[in-house]
């Protein structure tokens, strides 16, 4: 959690608001591994971390409600009772979209103001959206006293993201954003929303996130792709998901769908395995298999599932090559942000200078590079 955060967020709504606000922060988070397996009902391996979104909000004596984004120095205001999406509303969709869905399960959300401040990096795949969404349904559920647990709370964030942002999102980015636990990552099942906290120690490794800072067009729509391929997948093999299907099974229907369907299928079955591998390498303290399996993550993810590019491949390979790296692959959507790393400790600045160079040289632009911790889920500040 960061004070520095929390303290600007509360001195800009004091400042225009004129009262103590309920302060809640929200944190982004990573996925060690176990990429668009989520909305195939499978296995994931995310972790809440020390970035997110600090929010401070009251109830508001108006008959409208005030929004400010601390960062983009914006303000928008609005009524609770009339929300529809709006087009290109940007974060505005987040806050409108957690009011709406609320309503929907018979939730009574009066005017309220609210001032909110993130230092998640923009399109790293840290899941702000999330956080965002997270943070009001949070917030709100404490103000206006709705009785709503924490399982049904992430549900209206999924739904604000599906029906006012239009991305068809699994549930893990806001489950971790939630249910986070200090030094560890959540062993999540998608299907059940059930998950086991592992508690990981890197020893003399670090994690490093290295944002290739590009996010190609494909994004959105190659994202809804995929979901579409493996639920025409699963519906040929009659099952309800990816989740339940063999190798043997696809290979089954091999002549029914593309040598590209097959490929997708393919990766998230392997997935699914190796997030398992992973939790039994956490068991055995087995810190080099961990490495490996990011490492055939990422290859799985660029090459069967297409959804790569070449900085993020860039990026992979120069961490192959450095023999102080364990793993590395991308992370998140795809097409561009993050890639996730674990480094030396004692190797940290190097790795992180020379990288930087070299992706200079080649790309002529530069990435970024962040280290964060395993922490807590979405929380009210006291």
């Amino acid at each position: 959690m960061n004070k520095k955060l929390i303290k600007e967020v509360k001195s800009s709504f004091k400042e225009q608001f004129k009262t103590k606000p309920l302060l809640v922060f929200s944190p982004g988070r990573i996925n060690l591994i176990g990429e668009h397996t989520d909305y195939n009902d499978g296995f994931a391996f995310p972790a809440a971390i020390n970035k997110g979104i600090a929010l401070a909000l009251s109830k508001s004596d108006s008959n409208k409600s005030t929004a400010c984004a601390l960062n983009m120095n914006e303000i928008y205001e609005f009524r609770t009772e009339n929300v529809k999406p709006l087009d290109d509303g940007g974060w505005r969709n987040y806050i409108l979209g957690v009011v709406s869905e609320l309503q929907k399960v018979d939730k009574i959300v009066g005017n309220f103001n609210a001032v909110f401040a993130g230092n998640i990096p923009g399109g790293a795949g840290m899941s702000s959206s999330a956080a965002l969404e997270n943070s009001f349904v949070y917030g709100l559920n404490k103000l206006f006293k709705l009785g709503l647990s924490k399982s049904e709370m992430i549900l209206i964030s999924q739904k604000a993201e599906h029906n006012y942002a239009g991305v068809k999102c699994g549930i893990m980015d806001q489950y971790a954003s939630m249910f986070g636990v200090k030094n560890s990552a959540l062993l999540l099942d998608c299907r059940t929303v059930t998950s086991q906290p592992y508690k990981i120690d890197f020893k003399d490794y670090k994690l490093m996130l290295i944002n290739s800072n590009v996010k190609h067009d494909l994004s959105e729509s190659a994202y809804n792709d995929r979901r579409e391929v493996c639920e025409k997948v699963s519906g040929l093999l009659d099952i309800e998901a990816l989740r339940d299907a063999s190798k043997e099974d696809l290979v089954r229907i091999k002549s029914e769908i593309t040598d590209e369907d097959y490929q997708k299928a393919l990766y998230v079955i392997n997935e699914n395995a190796r997030v398992i591998k992973f939790s039994e390498a956490i068991k055995r303290d087995d810190i080099e298999a961990l490495g490996n399996l990011l490492y055939q993550s990422h290859q799985g993810l660029s090459t069967n599932y297409k959804v790569s590019c070449e900085e993020l491949d860039f990026l992979v390979e120069r961490a192959k090559e450095n023999p102080n790296v364990l793993g590395s692959r991308m992370m998140g959507g795809g097409f561009g942000g993050c890639t996730i790393n674990l480094v030396k400790k004692d190797e940290f600045k190097k790795f992180k200078k020379d990288t930087a160079n070299k992706f200079r040289k080649r790309f002529e632009k530069d990435c970024s590079v962040y280290t964060v911790k395993l922490s807590r889920g979405t929380q009210i500040v006291k």
